[in-house]
């Protein structure tokens, strides 16, 4: 079963301070996406900073309208609804945010903070409240102790413990995890998303894993879908991202994943050049939006978009490269280019 699901979602920005608008000054941070997360599943979603993750994640909770496309949730359109009308369903899709001292008000005690999305919506006693709240902490790994603490007398572990806790008082279906870890360390990292799995079967937990960080994808999610430039260019089963991903940006995030074991290692021949993602909307893009930083890249790419196509089970691709060529020989040319 489905719970959330997307059909060509785009969203379009305007340059701010022109007097005359043109077809040039628009900006797409979301083009045209497609994706669902089933009940239950990890969706993981990488790419580099600046492809439109957050904005897709924004747009999934209602805090940007989209320019075109829908939105489903639970089979049903939630596209147009108004801020009154998203409330009714808001409570069932929570977000952990990427900075947790920056989401929370210094002068809030823990309790207040994890509290403050059943303030919003009220309707619960006072004495009700505070057992969800404590229920939340211990659910994350926080006792009663820590309730009275304030944001700056907490680690940046504790600090996430606590905006996870903040999101699951609601006890919500969905769970958009955008950057979760990125400002801790690699110990916490494995603390934090060892909670992750934990939670998910306790609870029943379906997440939307935002990263640029590859390492922990395989472990984590059940899919991985890779943007870039606000498109999404492979769909693929996680645990074998590694061995079976096409594209060449995805190949390229791969080799940029560190290796602690220097044999081990391998060479970056492959990795793209040229503008990373950002900035992605100066110019009219005729082509596959990868062919400037491509090694493999052909002709066809600067004239011809590429589509989403199946090109395994469960597996999709925009890339010239499998266009009209058996899997194994596609994959020999991709390496051929690269050496």
């Amino acid at each position: 079963m489905r719970l959330i699901e997307t059909e060509r979602l785009t969203k379009v920005y305007q340059r701010e301070g022109r007097w005359f608008p043109s077809a040039n000054d628009a900006v797409p941070a979301v083009d045209r996406v497609s994706l669902h997360v089933e009940k239950g599943e990890t969706l993981g979603l990488v790419g580099e900073s600046g492809s439109g993750k957050s904005t897709f994640a924004r747009l999934l909770l209602g805090l940007e309208t989209a320019t075109e496309g829908r939105l489903l949730f639970g089979g049903e359109d939630v596209t147009r609804w108004g801020f009154k009308r998203l409330r009714t369903i808001r409570s069932r899709m929570q977000m952990v945010f990427q900075n947790s001292y920056s989401s929370f008000d210094p002068l809030f005690t823990v309790e207040r903070i994890v509290g403050e999305p059943l303030s919003n919506y009220g309707g619960m006693a006072a004495r009700k409240r505070r057992r969800v709240i404590l229920e939340s902490l211990d659910m994350v790994g926080l006792g009663a102790a820590y309730a009275e603490r304030y944001p700056h007398e907490l680690s940046g572990g504790q600090l996430q413990r606590v905006n996870i806790a903040r999101a699951l008082v609601f006890q919500p279906e969905l769970l958009i995890c955008d950057e979760p870890f990125s400002s801790l360390d690699f110990k916490l990292r494995r603390q934090i998303l060892t909670l992750l799995e934990e939670l998910k079967i306790r609870l029943g937990l379906s997440y939307l894993y935002i990263t640029h960080d590859l390492s922990s994808v395989s472990r984590f999610c059940d899919r991985v879908a890779v943007m870039y430039k606000g498109q999404i260019v492979e769909t693929l089963p996680a645990a074998r991202i590694a061995e079976e991903a096409l594209h060449p940006y995805t190949r390229a995030l791969l080799d940029a994943v560190p290796v602690q074991d220097p044999r081990l290692r391998r060479s970056k021949t492959g990795r793209p050049v040229g503008e990373p993602a950002l900035p992605h909307g100066e110019s009219v893009i005729q082509g596959c939006r990868f062919c400037s930083r491509c090694p493999a890249a052909m002709p066809v790419c600067t004239t011809v978009e590429p589509a989403l196509e199946r090109k395994r089970p469960f597996h999709h691709a925009a890339c010239h490269l499998y266009a009209n060529e058996a899997e194994g020989k596609a994959s020999q040319t991709f390496q051929i280019v690269k050496e």
